[in-house]
Parts: structure tokens; C-alpha cells; sequence
């Protein structure tokens, strides 16, 4: 088995192996890491998946990209700890599935990523006798599942920004509550903002004694879980294309790459918000950002630039920069083939939660909405009958205005949740200022 080989899609960073790319998160030219090449699933392979469990699938996913770095014990114990949680298909009707990905310890498809992104990060500092800071920037859920994966682990510090005005308190208080090596910190501006500064933070040689590093879906080491679930859906279910609700493209980049690998995959049909500069440019093959983004009920999904649509430019044979400029244009044939973008309202978010519930008896939030409802429409438009499974990225009670406008019920609290609205809150708060961001830094976290 080959080592993979990585690349900045800014093109000015030395090439790095999956270690390197893991503890740095980000590359020195401010460019995201892709493989050079992809490993493959082979026909064996796939036909095994059936008699797998997810932690077993998880192992043989991730061994592609770690193998030589992490031995087979240490990463099946990684998987073993990571996943231990149940993760439901929920049948709908004959073509329609939702993957409830909402039942990790913060109630997000993120537990997904972040718990096993921790437990690599841990195994690689240990070995390394090493220190890191993790800045990580969220417009909603990203926080909360990275605040708990990394929680209490040795070695790791952890600083998360959020939009003040755009989390949920439900979405805050899983990360403002823990303390310890979680530093949580409200700006005032946009999601893009925040991660801007994180960004920013990541080029600036003055902060390289912190040893910076990150756990957003910039780094590598987030998109490597997230493939995982696609192909455990594969093995459950057959051939089947996704609905997949995007923000900032980590986890449209996991199925992606996936197909890549070689898993049966016809389409994937990309639900985003009002925040709709992905389906403009599918549509019309122009990228406009939209700055500042839209605040919208998915408000995970409120990103007017994603990070990872350098990613996809690159998987596609283009060339994007930080700035949203094409240097070379992606193959448009092979995008249009493989995917399929709509973009959904808060209004029609809000009547498909009330038509999924009066249909089927089956609540949902404002982001599995938006993927069930482009489903629909791509239902109707191409009349394609292949099962689809649609993901509900968060559980109804981290959105219980909303729900309750809607339907008039109250979502029940999961046990996590219960536990984090009782604790009291730390929350530092920064405008939106590199300087004052950086200073901040280097007074709390210089060693």
C-alpha cells in the first residue's frame, strides 16, 4: 500500500505526507492539501462492506491514508472509541432514506469527523512529545463537536470562534460550557469572518512558537471520517445517490472523494441555503462570493466563500484562489455530471419540516430540510428513481424555535444537550480585528 502524497491547491507549498498535513491543517501558502492521487476500493473490498459494522468500515476507510503513520491497533482503537453511537437509515419511502447522523455526544454529523480527527491528533502529539493549539472557526455545529472530541485530551489546546449573532443558544452552550482546553470566543461579524482570522493566524510566522493547527474542514484530517459514512450507506443499501446539505463543502468533499475511491455513486445533489453562489456558478459557470453571507434558519450553512470549493475546483481540474478568482476553470461537463445544486429558502425549509412530519411522522431540522427539499425538486425535474439518502446533519432540539413555529411541539432534549444547558457559560468576545485576535493569542497561549 502507497503512501499518499499531498499538494496545496495554491500550488506554492511543498508537497507534505498525511501527518504533516494532519498537524498542520492548513498549508504555508494558505492553500488546503489534496492527494496527488486517491486510493481505490477494490471489487473485494466492496463486496465484504456488507459484513462490516461502521467502526470495522471506519478502519478500512482511514487505514487507506494513515497506513505507515498509525500501526492497525492504535487505529482500530481510534474507531472502536470514535464510534460508538448508533447510526440509523431511516426508510421514507421507496427511493428516499434519511442517514440520521445526529445521535453523537453533541447531536451533529460532525461527532462524525471530530472525534476521530482528536484521537489521531493525540496519538501523533504523544508520539511527538508535542503541543498544539487548535483554532477552529464554526457557524454552528463544528464548535460544539470539536469543543467535546478534544475535551480534557492531553497535549491539545483548543480555540473556537463563532459568529455572536448566528449560533443557536442550544449550538453555543456545547461549547461554552466545558472549559478546561476549550476557549470559546464570540466575534462579532460572519462565519467568513471567523474563519478569516483562522486563516489569517495560520500564515503568521510571529505565531509559529504556538504550533498552530486546525479542525475545520480545512484540514484533511476532517474529510477522512466523513467518507466513511457514505460508503457505510453503500454497504447497507446498494447503489444509491446522496442529498447532501453544503455550508462549507467538508461534507460534500467526503462523498466526493469517495466516488473518487471508487464507490457507485451516479450523483450528488448539492442542498444549500439562500446562501447560493455554488448553484450561480453550476448553473451559469460564474463564481460570485457572496460577502457578508446570509443568515439563514441552517445556520451551519450560512457560508458565502466555502473553504472547500478549492477542493472541488481542484478534483475537477481547476484552480481557485483564496479570493474566489478562477485561474483555470474546472471541467463544468464533469461537475454538471456527478452533481446536482439547488438552493433552498427559509420558507420552503420550513414547509418541508411540516411536509415530512405530516407525511411520514418524522421530525427534521432546518438542515436535513434543505436536503430532503432539492431531493424532491431533483425528483421531480430528472424523474431519476435510484434510492437516495438524504442526511439530517443535527438533531430538531438544537432548533426549537423553529420547530415550534412550525409544528407547535416541543423537541426533546438529548442527554448531552440537557447536560450543557445547566452549565454555566464562558464565553470570551473579540471584534473583528486580526491584531486584537492575534494578541489574544500570543498573552494566553505563548509557551
Amino acid at each position: 500500500m502507497n503512501k499518499i502524497i499531498f499538494y496545496s491547491t495554491n500550488l506554492k507549498a511543498k508537497e507534505a505526507n498525511i501527518r504533516e498535513v494532519i498537524l498542520n491543517g492548513l498549508a504555508e501558502d494558505k492553500g488546503l492539501y489534496m492527494p496527488k492521487s486517491f486510493p481505490v476500493f477494490t471489487k473485494e473490498e466492496l463486496d465484504s462492506l456488507k459484513e462490516m459494522d461502521y467502526r470495522e468500515i471506519a478502519f478500512m476507510v482511514m487505514k487507506k491514508f494513515l497506513h505507515g503513520f498509525i500501526e492497525d491497533k492504535a487505529l482500530e482503537k481510534i474507531c472502536r472509541d470514535s464510534y460508538n453511537f448508533p447510526i440509523p437509515l431511516e426508510k421514507l419511502d421507496e427511493t428516499k432514506y434519511i442517514m440520521r447522523l445526529d445521535k453523537g455526544p453533541t447531536a451533529a454529523f460532525k461527532d462524525f469527523a471530530a472525534r476521530a480527527m482528536a484521537r489521531i491528533m493525540q496519538q501523533f502529539t504523544e508520539e511527538d512529545k508535542k503541543e498544539l493549539l487548535i483554532l477552529t472557526a464554526t457557524s454552528g455545529d463544528t464548535g460544539s463537536a470539536v469543543a467535546n472530541a478534544f475535551h480534557n485530551l492531553d497535549n491539545i489546546e483548543v480555540v473556537i470562534l463563532f459568529p455572536e449573532k448566528e449560533v443557536t443558544e442550544r449550538q453555543r452552550k456545547l461549547m461554552t460550557t466545558l472549559g478546561g482546553n476549550i476557549t470559546a470566543i464570540s466575534v462579532n461579524g460572519k462565519f467568513d469572518d471567523c474563519q478569516a482570522l483562522v486563516k489569517d493566524a495560520f500564515v503568521d510566522k510571529e505565531l509559529n512558537s504556538l504550533n498552530l493547527s486546525s479542525a475545520n474542514s480545512i484540514n484533511f484530517a476532517r474529510l477522512m471520517p466523513q467518507i466513511v459514512y457514505y460508503v457505510y450507506a453503500y454497504s447497507r443499501l446498494g447503489k444509491v445517490n446522496f442529498s447532501v446539505p453544503s455550508g462549507n463543502f467538508g461534507d460534500l468533499m467526503g462523498g466526493l472523494i469517495a466516488k473518487k475511491m471508487g464507490l457507485p455513486v451516479d450523483k450528488f445533489i448539492v442542498a444549500v441555503n439562500e446562501n447560493d453562489e455554488f448553484m450561480k456558478f453550476y448553473k451559469t459557470s460564474i463564481y460570485e462570493k457572496i460577502s457578508p453571507s446570509r443568515n439563514c434558519l441552517s445556520n451551519a450553512m450560512n457560508v458565502g466563500h466555502p473553504s472547500n470549493f478549492a477542493r472541488l475546483a481542484a478534483l475537477y481540474n481547476g484552480i481557485i484562489d483564496d479570493n474566489g478568482i478562477f485561474s483555470k476553470m474546472p471541467d463544468m461537463e464533469a461537475i454538471r455530471k456527478d452533481m446536482w445544486a439547488y438552493s433552498v429558502t427559509d420558507e420552503q425549509t420550513k414547509e418541508e419540516i411540516k411536509s415530512v412530519y405530516e407525511r411520514y411522522h418524522t421530525l427534521i431540522e432546518p438542515h436535513g430540510a434543505v436536503g430532503l427539499y432539492a431531493y424532491e425538486r431533483y425528483l421531480e425535474e430528472t424523474k431519476d428513481n435510484t434510492i437516495t439518502v438524504c442526511f439530517e446533519t443535527a438533531d430538531p432540539a438544537k432548533f426549537p424555535e423553529t420547530i415550534r413555529e412550525v409544528l407547535n411541539i416541543e423537541p426533546k432534549l438529548p442527554d448531552s444537550m440537557k447536560l450543557a444547558l445547566e452549565k454555566e457559560e464562558k464565553i470570551g468576545k473579540i471584534p473583528n480585528d486580526y491584531k486584537i485576535f492575534k494578541e489574544f493569542l500570543l498573552t494566553n497561549f505563548s509557551r
